[in-house]
Formats: C-alpha cells, sequence, structure tokens
C-alpha cells in the first residue's frame, strides 16, 4: 500500500514537471545539436547531413570568437563588481540599523524590471540625462553619450548589468549573513579577532555556500546576456559591443545559417558548463560548517 502511495506522489508531483523539462529543455537541446550537423536554413523542409561542416565554419568565425573575448572581458567584469558590491551592501544590511530592511527592498527592485525595459531606460538616461549633465556643468565624461562610444559602450553594458545584478545577490548574501552562528562569532570576539582576521578566517569561510550560489549565477547569467545588449547597445557602435549570445542569435536567424549558429551556441554551452562546473567545485571545496 505504502509503494503505491509512492507511486501515486511520483505521478502527481514529480511526472508533470519531469515531461516539462524534457519538452521544453532536453528535447530541443537533442534537436539542437542534430541542426549542428546540417545545412538547414530555418525555412527549408530539407536537411542536408553535412558532417563538421558547420563547427570548421566556427572555427574560421573570426567574429564569433572575438565576441567570445569580449563575452570573457564582460562577464569577469561583472562577476567581480557584482560580488564584491552584493557581499559589502549585505554586511552592512545586517548591522541592524534602523530601516536596513527598507534598504533591502530597494536594492532588490532592479531585478523585477526586465532585461529589455531596463536597457531602454538606461538608453534614456546615457543619450539624454548624462549628455544634458555634461552640457549644463562642462563635464567632459558626459559631453557625449556613453553609447556612441565603443570603450564607454562597453562600459555603459557593465554598469546596468552590476545594477541589475546586485540587488538579487544581496538578498541570497543577506540569507547567509543571518545564518551565521552568534556563538561563533562572540567566541571569536573573545579570543581577540580583528574585524579583519574575524573576516577573513571565519566569516568568509562560513559565508562560501551563499558565494557559490552568487558565482555561479552570475556567471551563467552575464555569458548569456542577451536582453540588456540587444535594448541598450544592440551591439553597436559598428558591432564593437556584441556578446557572444547576441552573435549567435544573429547568426541563426538573421544571417539564415541554423546550423552554423547551432554550433555556436553549442560551443557556448559547453565553455559556460565547463566554467560554471569549474567554479561550483572549486568553491564547494572551500565551504566549512560551524
Amino acid at each position: 500500500m505504502k509503494s503505491k502511495n509512492k507511486g501515486k506522489d511520483f505521478g502527481i508531483f514529480a511526472l508533470p514537471g519531469m515531461f516539462c523539462f524534457f519538452a521544453v529543455v532536453i528535447i530541443p537541446f537533442i534537436y539542437g545539436v542534430y541542426l549542428t550537423f546540417t545545412d538547414w536554413d530555418g525555412v527549408a523542409e530539407v536537411k542536408n547531413f553535412i558532417g563538421l561542416a558547420n563547427f570548421r565554419k566556427v572555427i574560421e568565425d573570426h567574429e564569433f570568437w572575438t565576441s567570445m573575448l569580449l563575452t570573457f572581458k564582460y562577464v569577469i567584469l561583472v562577476v567581480l563588481l557584482v560580488n564584491i558590491i552584493a557581499f559589502a551592501i549585505a554586511y552592512l544590511l545586517t548591522r541592524g540599523f534602523k530601516g536596513q530592511n527598507f534598504f533591502r527592498a530597494g536594492f532588490f527592485t532592479p531585478n523585477l524590471i526586465g532585461g529589455i525595459v531596463l536597457g531602454y531606460i538606461w538608453q534614456f538616461v546615457f543619450s539624454r540625462v548624462f549628455v544634458n549633465i555634461g552640457e549644463s556643468t562642462g563635464w567632459s565624461l558626459f559631453e557625449a553619450s556613453w553609447l556612441s562610444d565603443p570603450n564607454k559602450a562597453f562600459a555603459a553594458m557593465v554598469l546596468v548589468s552590476v545594477w541589475q545584478l546586485s540587488g538579487y545577490m544581496i538578498l541570497i548574501y543577506v540569507a547567509g549573513f543571518m545564518g551565521l552562528s552568534e556563538d561563533v562569532m562572540e567566541a571569536a570576539s573573545i579570543d581577540g579577532a580583528s574585524g579583519w582576521l574575524k573576516m577573513r578566517k571565519i566569516v568568509l569561510p562560513l559565508m562560501m555556500s551563499s558565494i557559490t550560489i552568487c558565482l555561479f549565477l552570475t556567471l551563467s547569467r552575464a555569458f548569456m546576456v542577451y536582453d540588456v545588449n540587444l535594448s541598450l547597445t544592440a551591439g553597436g557602435p559598428y558591432g564593437t559591443t556584441e556578446m557572444a549570445a547576441m552573435h549567435v542569435y544573429e547568426k541563426a536567424f538573421t544571417s539564415r545559417q541554423f546550423g552554423a549558429g547551432q554550433a555556436e551556441a553549442l560551443i557556448l554551452f559547453i565553455v559556460v558548463a565547463c566554467i560554471s562546473g569549474l567554479q561550483v567545485y572549486l568553491t564547494k571545496k572551500q565551504e566549512v560548517e560551524a
């Protein structure tokens, strides 16, 4: 009777989720891998098998590797800035001062705004608000729109992404700080541990589980950035801010090279999976229990 109930519970609660996961993730992924070996253009009914020709195209695609290098640069900056800022703010927001819950909600708000909307809002800020500030104050930094300069456009991408992602990571770090054992912290203070020593030897090791989650989330989201890239810069000026995900989309849907686009998407997936897996493995090894 017990086994029957278990089977019934599994059917009610697990099977719908498993069906959706296979229908939305696994089957499209397998079909996408199949397309990498074809010359399909997204329209034709016939899909001719061409072997590894698409992967040879990817290897020779200079623009794809340029976008990958730019994406790596973007990921490094975003991951470092988001986690440093989120960690520091979360630490301040768990010190018990008045109104800290209000500030937690305020910092989380940007994460609720969709990437497309966020990009258009900041496009207005960079192109109009900053330019007006530059004209009225004479500050050279704001004299022209950041989005018209390749270096400043990239900096704008990083700034907007950090502003958006930090709020969500703050909540995770806040939860981690609130879970720290008061007894351990008090014992460290009694033993004479200074603020920095306590942070390095006690707080950081105990916070590694939160750091693992935040690093994984920021890595995966930064590598796959598309919506903010599209609405803020659209890859401009002159393709200098085109990230890997946007290049893959352009290759598949604009150039009508679905096979080559899928091959690039598969390579991007493997890169992200390997880096994220390595990050989780390394940071998990550093986790300790109080």
